[in-house]
C-alpha cells in the first residue's frame, strides 16, 4: 500500500462522535442502526426519494434487538440526521461508511465524490462485498484513506467486520479504520493482502454453490441444507471456527491427526466448487423452497426469528457487548488490585 500526500486522520479513534453513511439499504441501514447503538450521531445519506421513511422503519425494527445486546451510553435514535446532499452528510463526519449497491462505476464515482466533499483526512470506508479497494479507488484524489470495511449482514447484529486497503491506501488509514472498528464495537479482522470476496465470503460462497448444487441435481431440498447446519456443523461454527473443529476430529493428534486420516478424502467427490447454471428449474426450486421453509412466517418473522437467534448464540457464548463490557471492567479492576 502506497499512498501520496495522504494527512493523517483529524482525531483519533476514540474520539470519535459523528459518523456519515452514506446509501442506506439494508446494509447502510444496518450500519447506521448500529452506530447510533453505539451512541455516536448518524448523518445518513441515501438518493432514493423514500430512503428516510425506511431507514427509520429499519432502525426502529432493529432497536429491539440493539437494546437486547445492550445499548451504549447516550445511545438514542434521535441522534439520526438524514442529510438532503451528499456533500451535507459529510461535512463535519469524523468517520463515513458507504454502502452503495455492488456496481464498479458507481462506487468509483461515489468514492471520488466523497473524497472531494470529506474533511482533509477522514477516512472513507466501503461496506463492498466483493470489489478490491484498488479497483475502487482509481478515479479518487486522495486514494490514500479509502479502505474496505466489509461488514456481514446484518452489521447491527453480526460483529464481523474485515478491514483492507488498497494498492494505494496509506497503511496509517487501514490501522485507523481497525482500530475505529474495534472501538466502535466490531470484532475486526485486518487483512494483510486483497482477496477477492474476502475471508467470510468465499467461505459462505463455497458452501452456497454446493447447496446449489444439491437441490439442482435433486440431492436434497432446501429444508434439508438448511437442517444439516443448523442441526449440525452450525452448533459449532456459532463458537468454534472450521479449522479448530477439524482439529477435534483427530482426537488427542489434533489437526496432524486429523489430516493423516482424513486427508485422503480430499480426492473424494464430496464438493463441487464451480456454480452451476442457474438456469430457470433452479431458481425456482430455490425459490419454492424457501417459500415453503419459511411457511406462515413473513420476512419480518424471520429477520425477528433470526435477530433473536443470534443473541441468544452471543448470550449463551459469553459475548454480548454488555458481557464483554463487564469482563473487561473485572479484568481492569483485578489489574489495579494486583498492581
Amino acid at each position: 500500500m502506497t499512498a501520496i500526500n495522504t494527512p493523517a486522520a483529524p482525531c483519533a479513534p476514540e474520539d470519535v462522535t459523528r459518523v456519515a453513511c452514506i446509501g442506506a439499504g439494508v446494509i447502510g441501514g444496518g450500519w447506521v442502526a448500529h452506530f447510533l447503538a453505539r451512541g455516536y450521531d448518524v448523518t445518513a445519506w441515501d438518493p432514493a426519494p423514500d430512503a428516510e421513511l425506511k431507514l427509520r422503519r429499519l432502525v426502529d425494527a432493529a432497536w429491539p434487538a440493539l437494546t437486547q445486546l445492550g445499548l451504549a451510553d447516550g445511545a438514542s435514535r434521535d441522534r439520526l440526521t438524514v442529510a438532503a446532499t451528499l456533500e451535507e452528510a459529510v461535512a463535519d463526519a469524523q468517520f463515513v461508511q458507504e454502502s452503495a449497491p455492488e456496481k464498479l462505476e458507481l462506487k468509483r464515482d461515489l468514492l471520488a465524490q466523497l473524497d472531494a466533499a470529506a474533511p482533509a483526512g477522514v477516512v472513507i470506508a466501503s461496506s463492498t462485498s466483493g470489489y478490491p479497494m484498488t479497483d475502487m479507488q482509481t478515479t479518487a484524489a486522495d486514494p490514500g484513506r479509502l479502505v474496505v470495511g466489509h461488514p456481514f449482514n446484518p452489521p447491527y447484529l453480526i460483529p464481523l467486520v474485515e478491514v483492507v486497503g488498497g494498492d494505494r491506501t496509506a497503511e496509517h488509514a487501514v490501522s485507523w479504520a481497525s482500530r475505529f472498528y474495534d472501538v466502535a464495537g466490531k470484532s475486526v479482522i485486518t487483512m494483510k493482502a486483497e482477496v477477492p470476496g474476502f475471508t467470510a465470503n468465499r467461505l459462505q460462497e463455497a458452501l452456497w454453490r454446493e447447496a446449489l448444487h444439491m437441490v439442482a441435481n435433486g440431492e436434497a431440498t432446501v429444508q434439508e441444507i438448511d437442517d444439516s447446519i443448523t442441526e449440525g456443523p452450525g452448533l459449532r461454527w456459532a463458537f468454534m471456527g472450521p479449522m479448530l473443529t477439524f482439529a477435534l476430529a483427530g482426537g488427542e493428534g489434533g489437526m496432524a491427526h486429523m489430516l493423516d486420516h482424513f486427508g485422503p478424502s480430499l480426492k473424494s467427490p464430496w464438493t463441487r466448487l464451480e456454480a452451476p447454471e442457474l438456469d430457470k428449474k433452479l431458481y425456482d426450486a430455490v425459490v419454492e423452497g424457501c417459500d415453503e421453509e419459511a411457511g406462515e412466517r413473513t420476512i419480518a418473522d424471520l429477520v425477528a426469528e433470526r435477530d433473536q437467534g443470534v443473541i441468544d448464540v452471543l448470550r449463551a457464548t459469553g459475548r454480548l457487548p454488555q458481557q464483554q463490557r463487564a469482563q473487561h471492567a473485572a479484568q481492569h479492576e483485578q489489574h489495579q488490585e494486583t498492581a
